[in-house]
């Protein structure tokens, strides 16, 4: 239990935050800086370390998440790759998949985007596997060493391979990678799907192999300079990095699978979300973006598959409208509405983001050069902001009243420039409710029930009217909300996935017997997986690996780690499969059993049928997890009654003189009657009338909605 220090960067804001053995927490929120990162995050930490007295030597960990990886495949702007398939599918790629949704549908002069990589990039060699493992055709040697020297001349970084069923052997890929990495210059980097994630299904192996050679030099880079801004500033502890699933890797890892880690800040947020109940929304709102995630019985839902850039509410997860990506993610709906989203009006149609201001010129408000409105303007004009105290620095209304009126209330016909404001407020509610919606009501979940956490430096703003659009009557916000995700990276663990098919009728597992036969192959499956995790994060079983193999398999085999086992599930002939986590202990026919049983029970939630034809098992996978040992943060409470004063809030159609208070000066158990309005320096939250508030024992303040009538 040492200090630990942790950081977030964001499209607009970095947050980093530091606590050590006692829960203290400090936090810093500074202006992202696009054209070098770590310069806004060494601020941050230099700020941390400056109010508490730590001296950078007595860090013991720091934890990171960014979203690199993600604008890279978006903004294009990763290393210059080249890509070798069999012969035959060459193609791949540039036919791709693809779905045209919203506006897409109805545009006659629609033009399909770029394939990730040009054809002029594309090369196949003569080779076969078959699905079952199988050589039917050599690797032509000959043909591979003229691919090499022709993707030589043309000076790429990387080169990424993922070669026809190498999921089941991958000999001609590993051969393939020696002879085009003796061809190229030292130091290029050569990816195996292989390596990268070993499953079928050849166009999504294949993407996420290509993404993973196109991201990982600049992510390499990135985070060699910020273990050496770290080193120099005196901080020599661990980096390790936020991963997709919720898990954080050791920086070299990351490095080498950049790839894992696309949805590193947004996991982070359902992390910190999830140590605050079993059932729960994660309703995480920034400045660029809002996500939703849900957390049932305690744990993150995951995803085997998203896409980066798909287009459309539909959560990332639309086939066809983006680059899919194969590894573990925290299943997500995102959308363009943060806090520095733009307004501006189109054909006479309001409309707010996805474009968005950023840190640099950001909302005309801050006075750094930003002309044009968005949403942090709009609840500035509404009364919804402190103009001195938010993010540590001023609030101009002024800048914000001018910049509504001239690109909103003007073009609209509106005289005033409150509705003008009032309206960019409800349509970033509705947009973000369409986040709150894909997770929810469109997985077949009533939203009701359950508990909505804010998260973000917008999302306390907006969190309980988001819940009234969909009758939720329970609103969390934890302590340290505007910094929600990266007080998440504090709880998260050391964790690692991997997978590899494994193509069985689910009734063969269930006759099995005895250790030389399909249910012991599938064990040992499992056991390569569990020593490859625990080589990937660094760790080694104190027993020694015979013992990962003996006493309890798919139980704890390290005296603080887990393994989770889990299989992929579908029925004879599908496509796709369901995960199905099995029990601790011993795999045995009953445990493939009741697998199957769960899977029937999944897909008749999902499709409302009730199937029980012949299924499979498709895939094995492993996830290890090597706990961090972090205490939860402890709120600090100032003397004081809680009350600071009153201001003009614009609430049910009219300004309100409504009462305000410092949440550092509200102590357990102190209720809150809304309307009022609850502040500090990283966010500020407001209680409509209709709801009220407590602050519980951990300092979160639970938001409750009156029953009508009450």
């Amino acid at each position: 239990m040492g200090i630990t220090l942790a950081s977030d960067v964001g499209g607009t804001f970095t947050d980093v935050v530091l606590t050590g053995a006692d829960g203290r927490v400090e936090v810093a929120k500074t202006l992202t800086t696009p054209d070098d990162p770590t310069t806004g995050l060494m601020r941050g930490v230099e700020r941390v370390l400056a109010a508490t007295g730590v001296k950078p030597g007595e860090v013991s960990r720091f934890v990171h998440a960014t979203t690199l990886a993600t604008n890279v495949i978006l903004e294009r702007t990763g290393v210059p790759v080249a890509f070798v398939t069999t012969a035959g599918f060459r193609s791949m790629l540039a036919l791709g998949r693809q779905a045209r949704v919203e506006e897409e549908r109805y545009d006659l002069a629609y033009v399909r985007p770029e394939p990730p990589v040009p054809l002029s990039h594309t090369f196949a060699v003569p080779e076969r596997v078959a699905a079952d493992g199988t050589v039917l055709l050599p690797l032509d040697e000959r043909a591979a060493a003229e691919v090499a020297a022709a993707i030589a001349a043309l000076d790429v970084t990387a080169v990424a391979i993922c070669l026809l069923h190498s999921y089941a052997n991958p000999v001609h890929e590993r051969r393939l990678a020696e002879i085009v990495q003796a061809a190229l210059p030292a130091g290029a980097t050569v990816v195996t799907s292989a390596s990268v994630w070993p499953e079928l299904g050849e166009y999504e192996r294949a993407t996420t192999t290509l993404m993973s050679a196109y991201v990982g030099p600049v992510m390499a880079s990135y985070l060699r300079r910020l273990g050496g801004r770290l080193r120099d500033l005196g901080v020599t502890a661990p980096v390790h990095v936020m991963e997709s699933a919720g898990g954080v890797l050791p920086a070299a890892l990351a490095a080498s699978r950049a790839v894992y880690t696309i949805e590193s800040g947004p996991a982070a947020g359902v992390i910190a979300a999830a140590r605050h109940g079993t059932d729960l929304i994660s309703f995480d709102m920034g400045g660029t973006t809002a996500k939703a995630g849900l957390v049932r019985g305690g744990r993150p839902g995951i995803t085997h598959e998203f896409q980066v850039g798909g287009k459309g509410s539909y959560g990332g997860r639309r086939p066809g409208t983006g680059v899919p990506i194969k590894v573990p993610a925290i299943d997500l709906a995102e959308v363009g509405s943060g806090g520095g989203s733009i307004a501006w009006v189109e054909e006479g149609t309001l409309r707010v983001g996805p474009r968005s201001a950023g840190a640099d010129p950001g909302p005309a408000c801050y006075g750094r050069g930003g002309t044009l409105p968005t949403v942090t303007d709009a609840n500035l004009v509404l009364g919804y902001l402190d103009p001195d105290g938010f993010g540590g620095f001023r609030l101009s209304e002024e800048r914000a009243r001018a910049a509504l009126t001239e690109h909103v209330a003007r073009p609209l016909g509106v005289a005033d420039v409150v509705d003008a404001a009032a309206a960019v407020h409800e349509i970033a509610n509705a947009q973000m409710g369409t986040a709150v919606h894909v997770v929810t009501v469109r997985r077949g979940i009533d939203p009701r029930g359950l508990t909505l956490v804010a998260l973000g430096g917008a999302a306390p703003t907006h969190a309980a009217h988001l819940a009234e659009r969909f009758g939720i009557g329970r609103v969390l916000v934890p302590p340290q909300a505007g910094v929600g995700s990266a007080v998440g990276l504090l709880y998260a663990d050391l964790a690692i996935e991997r997978a590899r098919t494994f193509l069985a009728p689910a009734d063969r597992l269930v006759s099995c017997s005895g250790s030389g036969d399909l249910l012991g192959e599938l064990t040992r499956v499992f056991e390569e997986l569990e020593r490859a995790c625990l080589q990937d994060l660094g760790g080694s079983s104190p027993q020694g690996d015979a013992d990962l193999v003996g006493g309890e398999p798919g139980g704890a085999f390290t005296r603080d780690g887990t393994s989770v086992r889990a299989v992929g599930v579908r029925f004879v002939g599908q496509a796709h499969a369901f995960t199905i986590e099995l029990p601790p202990g011993p795999l045995t026919p009953a445990t493939v059993r009741q697998a199957t049983e769960e899977f029937y029970a999944r897909y008749r939630e999902s499709y409302g049928i009730d199937l029980r034809d012949p299924a499979e098992i498709t895939t094995a996978r492993v996830r290890v997890t090597l706990p961090s040992g972090s205490r939860a943060p402890r709120p600090v409470v100032k003397p004081g009654d809680g009350t600071s004063g009153a201001r003009r809030v614009w609430l049910e159609g009219r300004f309100l003189d409504v009462p305000t208070r410092e949440r550092a000066e509200c102590p357990p158990g102190v209720e809150l009657a809304g309307p009022c309005v609850v502040t500090e320096p990283q966010c500020s939250l407001l209680v409509p009338p209709g709801w009220r508030g407590t602050v519980d024992d951990h300092g979160a303040i639970v938001l409750e909605r009156a029953e009508p009538g009450a």
